[in-house]
Order: C-alpha cells, then sequence, then structure tokens
C-alpha cells in the first residue's frame, strides 16, 4: 500500500525479453498488484514474466507479513467488464504480487492496458498506474504520480517528458517534433490545454475513474493514451501533468509511424466530435460546440470558394478579385470563431487540470 491506497501496476508486455523481467523485480515494495499482460509474444517474454514472478514473490510475502495488504484477486468474471476480460485474456493465478496475462489474440498496446485496467477495476484496488515493459519508466519516480491521486487533486496523472529542455535532452530529435505535433493536436481534441506529451505511457488513474470513464471502448493502438484524455475530459475528470525526465535504453520501437499518424489522427479528430457533442450537448450545453461545427463550415467553405476562384481565373480567365475577396472573408469569419471556440473551451477547462513540476 502506499499511504493507505492499494497501487496496482499494469504492465503491457509484447517481445520484452531481457527487460519485463527487471521491470518486474525493480517494483517498488508498496505496489500491491502487477497486471503483466502477455500480447501474444514471439520471443521469451512468458518465461521471464513467471520467471520474475517467482523471484517477486518472497518480496511480497515478506511485505505482507511486515503489515502489508493483499488483494484478493477476483479469478471469475462478476461484472461486463469481467466478461470483456475474460473473452480477451486467459488471467492466472496470482504469483506472488504478480497477475499473469495471457491475451487469446495480439492486441497492440492500447488492447493490453485497457487489458490490465480491467482486471485492475476487477480487483478494486484504489490506484492503478502503468508501466512500460521495456524498462524506460523510472519506477522510483511513480510516487510522483500517485501523490496528485492520494491528495485528491487529479484522477488521472501522467508524466511529461516536454516541460523542461533539460528533462527532454535524451529524447530523439523525430520524436520530439512527432510528439509536439500530436501534444498540439490532442490539446484541441481533449480540451486539456496546459497537458502535454499525451502519448507518455507513464501514467496513474483513480479507480473511480476507471469505473466511470468507459474502459470497454478504449482505443486499442498506440494513441489509447490520447483517447483516454478525452474520455476522461468529457466525463469531467481532473488531470495532473508531471514533470518527468525522458529515459531510453536499448529497446527498439515496433510503431509504423505512416501508420500510427494515419490512426491517431483520425481517432483523434472522431474523439474531438465526441467529445463535443457529449459534453456540450448531452450531458450539458454550452455554446462553443456550435462556434467550432459553424466556424470549421465556414473556414472550410472560404478554403473551397478560394481554390475555385484560382481556378475560374486560369481556365476562364475570370476576374478573381471579388470571388478571392469573399472567399477570405468566409475563412476569416470561420477562423475567428474556431479561436472563440477555443478560447471558450480553455476557460470551462481551466480547473481541471494542474501541472506539477518538483
Amino acid at each position: 500500500m502506499y499511504r493507505d491506497h492499494t497501487i496496482g501496476v499494469v504492465i503491457p508486455a509484447y517481445n520484452e525479453e531481457g527487460f519485463i523481467g527487471d521491470v518486474i523485480r525493480e517494483m517498488p515494495d508498496y505496489v500491491d498488484r502487477m497486471f503483466v499482460i502477455d500480447d501474444c509474444s514471439s520471443d521469451g517474454t512468458w518465461d521471464e514474466v513467471l520467471q520474475a514472478a517467482r523471484e517477486d514473490a518472497g518480496v511480497s510475502e515478506s511485505f505482507v507479513e511486515a503489515g502489508g495488504q493483499e488483494l484478493e484477486y477476483a479469478k471469475e468474471a462478476r461484472t461486463d467488464g469481467g466478461g470483456m476480460l475474460a473473452e480477451r485474456a486467459l488471467v492466472h493465478d496470482a504469483v506472488g504480487r504478480v497477475v499473469p496475462i495471457e491475451h487469446r489474440e495480439n492486441l497492440g498496446a492500447g488492447g493490453a492496458i485497457k487489458t490490465g485496467y480491467l482486471a485492475a477495476r476487477e480487483d478494486g484496488v484504489d490506484i492503478t498506474a502503468t508501466v512500460d515493459g521495456d524498462g524506460q519508466m523510472d519506477l522510483t519516480q511513480m510516487t510522483r504520480l500517485l501523490d496528485p491521486i492520494v491528495e485528491d487533486e487529479a484522477d488521472y496523472s501522467k508524466a511529461n517528458r516536454l516541460l523542461y529542455k533539460e528533462f527532454r535532452e535524451d529524447m530523439p530529435p523525430f520524436r520530439f517534433f512527432g510528439n509536439s505535433i500530436l501534444t498540439f493536436l490532442t490539446k484541441i481534441a481533449s480540451g486539456y490545454w496546459k497537458t502535454m506529451d499525451p502519448q507518455n505511457g507513464y501514467t496513474a488513474i483513480s479507480n473511480y475513474a476507471l469505473e466511470n470513464v468507459g474502459i470497454e471502448n478504449l482505443y486499442e493502438y498506440y494513441g489509447y493514451c490520447n483517447d483516454l484524455l478525452i474520455k476522461l475530459n468529457a466525463k469531467g475528470m481532473r488531470v495532473a501533468d508531471v514533470a518527468m525526465p525522458a529515459r531510453y535504453g536499448d529497446e527498439e520501437s515496433s510503431i509504423s509511424y505512416p501508420t500510427y499518424i494515419r490512426k491517431v489522427s483520425g481517432m483523434l479528430l472522431r474523439g474531438f466530435l465526441w467529445r463535443l457533442k457529449t459534453k456540450y450537448l448531452v450531458l450539458d450545453f454550452h455554446p462553443l460546440a456550435l462556434f467550432y461545427f459553424f466556424g470549421a463550415g465556414t473556414a472550410g467553405l472560404g478554403i473551397l470558394a478560394g481554390l475555385w476562384a484560382i481556378y475560374t481565373s486560369i481556365v476562364y480567365d475570370a476576374g478573381i478579385f471579388m470571388r478571392g475577396s469573399a472567399s477570405m472573408m468566409l475563412f476569416t469569419m470561420g477562423s475567428m470563431f474556431l479561436m472563440f471556440a477555443m478560447l471558450f473551451d480553455m476557460q470551462v477547462n481551466k480547473d481541471s487540470e494542474v501541472q506539477i513540476h518538483e
């Protein structure tokens, strides 16, 4: 336990032989459960998980004898989430603190996190953290993610590698560039305008948020972090952005970036439209949703009108001044409505996020 709160950690693992064992063995003693999800690895990841779990069991048993709280794991599905969990994976009996979970089929990074969240929710842990299986996360920093939730400042906390220059010095330039673009797009889509580095997988979430955010519909690809932020905002959850240095080792990324950009960009657009509908039209009403829709439509019409003006001037030698002026007015008007919509969105969500620097 950590400050009277039970702690679970979700660890997705796909071909992490040589890394996953160290992550399990180095997990802090205050962690009550580790949900390790093998996403149909083709190497020795599963055997390494079981071996590390057996080695860690002695640490867990001494911790319990010293007064720690051991959780009773739910081996049978009791809720809809549990039913989904049983369909997705084989959940084995806990070995000490470790609950080994085998996916029935490869579901990707987001799918493994989703499976772990379902298991943690069934287990009823107070706070669930997520840690990659490749050893990138500094486990000594985990308490900084847990504290905002324990102190009721946030429902979800995440690491931020972009806040300070010295924190991102080890981040490869292409990662920093892509991360910066996705950060901006996620700000718009999620409504958390202060939050940065949304792709960071080092996070913690409260049981309350897990119960209410709709984990069953979590996006099952690398953009799951971005999708979760969108869902959290729609349900009015508070988010803490915790400054933390980047850490990279010898692991190799399995991300196909052309596929990643295409899929995540589409998900962000769908999530953005869903958030506007859910938060500002269904659960409550705010005209900013109408400002967004009208602004985007008007700006888009202005662009089309401008292209048509250029086309007619080239093909038919028609005058471009009047048509070009009209299209510019439409585009300017639409852009102004979009800016006002973003400003309203910032004001609505200003109390829903906090940045933690130290």
